[in-house]
Order: C-alpha cells, then structure tokens, then sequence
C-alpha cells in the first residue's frame, strides 16, 4: 500500500477519535491523534475534556511506555506549541523522537498558526500538511469560524408541517413535531453553548430551552431583546438556576428595564448598532467573545429570518412532521426580506436525510459557511 492511502487511512482514524471529544472540548478543537510504528497502531488517543491533556499526549500514554522512536504520528490538527491549560504537545513529540509527523490541518489560533509546524521541522522531523484536511475542516469549522470570523457557528433549527407552516395564524406551534424528533433536538442543545430566541417568541411559547436529559453541555438561554421586554415571570427566569440567562438589549433599552432584569440574574448584552442588522453582528462577536462556539438558534421567523438575510446561518436542522395546518397568516420558519428571484435562493451543501419515527429531519450547511 503506498504511504499516501496509508496517510488518508491512520488519519481517518484519528478523525473518527477526535469526534468522540464533541460536547466536552469547546472552546478547544476537537483533535485525535494515532501513532504508527512498523505499520502497525500503537497509540492513540483524542482531546477528551476542555482543561485536560491534548490527543497527542493521551496518544503516547496510551502507547504503556513502549519506545517510539522512528514513529509516524497522525494528528487532526497541529501540534500546540504555546503554554496554555496544558504544556505545548510540540514538546511531548520532540521527546519520543518521531520520524514523521502528518498533520490534517494548520491550526488558525493565533498562539500557533504555523508555529507547531516550524518547532518539529526544525528538529528535523519531515513533516507532511493537508492528509483528510477537508475533512479536518469540517469537523472543526465551529472553532475555525471563531478564529476566522470572530463569531460562533451558528446552527438554526425549525419544525414545521409539511405546507411550511412553523405555527398557525393564531401563532399555535405544539407540538408539529413527533417525540423522536423532539429528543433529537434536546440532543442537539446539549451539544452547544447557547440556545438563542427571539422575544416574540418568549412572549408566544414561554420556552424553558433547557436541556432534558443534560448533555455533555449547558447552553446559556439567549434572547434578542432590543428593548428589553422579557418579562421577570417568564419560565427562563424563573429556572435561572438551572442555566444562564443572556439578553442582548439595545442601548435605547429602558434603564428601569435593564435594572429589573439584571436584579433577577440575567446577564445583558448591550449590543451596538443602528439597526438589528448591526445590533446582530455586534452580539455574535460578543458572544465568540465570551467562549461561545456554538449556537443554536430556534426562533422565531423573524430571527431566523434576520440572520438568513444578513448571511450569519452555517448549518441547518429543518424537521418536517406530515401534517398540514394551511392558512394564509400562518407563519413559515423564515421571515424577513427574502429573495426576489428563485436563483438567488441560499442552497444548502452536504445534505443529509434523517427520520424520527413520524418526522423526517433535512440536515445540511447553508453554500457560505466554512
């Protein structure tokens, strides 16, 4: 087998190991690493929590002390090469004095960036760039994004019947999705680090966004709030124990409003800007600011609709339950302006069809994201 289908196979490998860290390393990257002597596996390991060892050293553990000195190291993203929660792995790798070290990715945090790489060259280590990088991409285009964009990944999801309806005329919405789905979803939420809404729809559905049964994560509650109007009885605060409450508010909000929400335990965002467009950019960025990686955004039409026009939604979840509610006013998952010519129409890529029991789910990534 020649080395380069040998390079794919141990990386793919180690991608399928980086994996099992999604949920419990963001704001870290997920990473795996494989280590290869005499073409045979010997150590393996992935970044398993946020604050705990990287791949690469999990991967030499794993290998019981045994020499591996000439290996191969396959690792999904570079080597660390700064002192951050955990020493740089560069140096854990310099140590077992590897013959070569195949690397998926560069890595876009600032702190390395091309600096891992130069450390292990320079040791005289042939190192090779780019084995399933798309693929490495792909799996950590969340943490990417924050690096490259300075905003979270944004994730939208909806429920609607099957004439596109999210609610009906009288704003009615439960359940249009089956139990399977459903759990799906709170599956979905306790992979991300916030669950962001729309004040009308506090108002409408009064949603807990909490995570049942918890996930490897707790995502704050976000609400966009320009003025501040989420009411103190609302169920998010009153289980403000259970998770965070964040709002983003507009510097015109109401002093009075702002006091009685930051009282109950809110925390608020003042998120700048002429118009909701600008307010939206600017709490994205705080947001990334803040550690948030990823977001789920659930509704309603009128957010969904001002991100899908401003451009800020990289993946999608849409289930499809087989009912059918009609009317004229009812409302559809995407408000806003919209586009005047089918040919403008946002395509999603990578496109993938799922069922749950009575509803089916199309999964997919809007053609602008990473």
């Amino acid at each position: 087998m020649a080395i380069a289908d040998d390079d794919q196979r141990f990386m793919r490998r180690a991608l399928d190991l980086a994996e099992q860290g999604r949920g419990f390393v963001e704001p870290n990257p997920m990473v795996g690493c494989v280590i290869v002597k005499d073409g045979q596996i010997v150590g393996e390991g992935f970044h398993e929590k946020f604050g705990g060892p990287h791949a690469e050293v999990n991967a030499i553990a794993s290998a019981g002390g045994a020499s591996l000195e000439g290996c191969t190291v396959y690792v999904t993203l570079e080597p660390c090469c700064h002192h951050g929660k955990t020493p740089p792995c560069t140096e854990a790798l310099l140590k077992i004095k590897p013959a070569r070290v195949v690397i998926a990715m560069q890595d876009p945090f600032p702190k390395v960036q091309g600096g891992g790489i130069q450390i292990l060259a320079a040791d005289r280590i042939q190192v090779s760039v780019g084995a399933c990088g798309d693929a490495a991409s792909r799996l950590n285009a969340p943490f990417i994004k924050v690096h490259q964009q300075g905003k979270p990944w944004v994730i939208a999801k909806w429920a609607m019947t099957l004439d596109g309806k999210l609610a009906t005329a009288s704003g009615s919405s439960k359940w249009i999705s089956g139990e399977a789905a459903r759990a799906e979803v709170h599956r979905i939420r306790g992979l991300c680090d916030g669950i962001m809404v729309g004040s009308g729809t506090v108002k409408l559905d009064d949603p807990l966004l909490t995570t049942r049964p918890p996930g490897p994560r707790t995502a704050a509650r976000i609400v966009f709030d320009s003025q501040a109007t989420l009411s103190p009885s609302s169920r998010l605060i009153e289980t403000i124990s259970e998770a965070p409450v964040v709002v983003g508010v507009a510097e015109s909000a109401r002093s009075e409003r702002l006091e009685r929400l930051a009282h109950a335990g809110c925390e608020l965002v003042v998120c700048h800007g002429n118009d909701h467009a600008e307010r939206m950019e600017h709490f994205l960025r705080q947001l990334a600011a803040g550690g948030m990686t990823n977001l789920l955004v659930e509704g309603g039409s009128q957010l969904l609709g001002l991100l899908w026009d401003t451009r800020q939604i990289d993946e999608v979840y849409a289930f499809i339950a087989p009912k059918i509610a009609g009317g004229r006013d009812a409302i559809s998952p995407i408000g806003g302006a919209g586009v005047l010519n089918m040919e403008e129409a946002t395509n999603l890529v990578r496109t993938d069809l799922r069922s749950y029991q009575e509803t089916i789910c199309l999964h997919g990534y809007t053609d602008f994201s990473l």
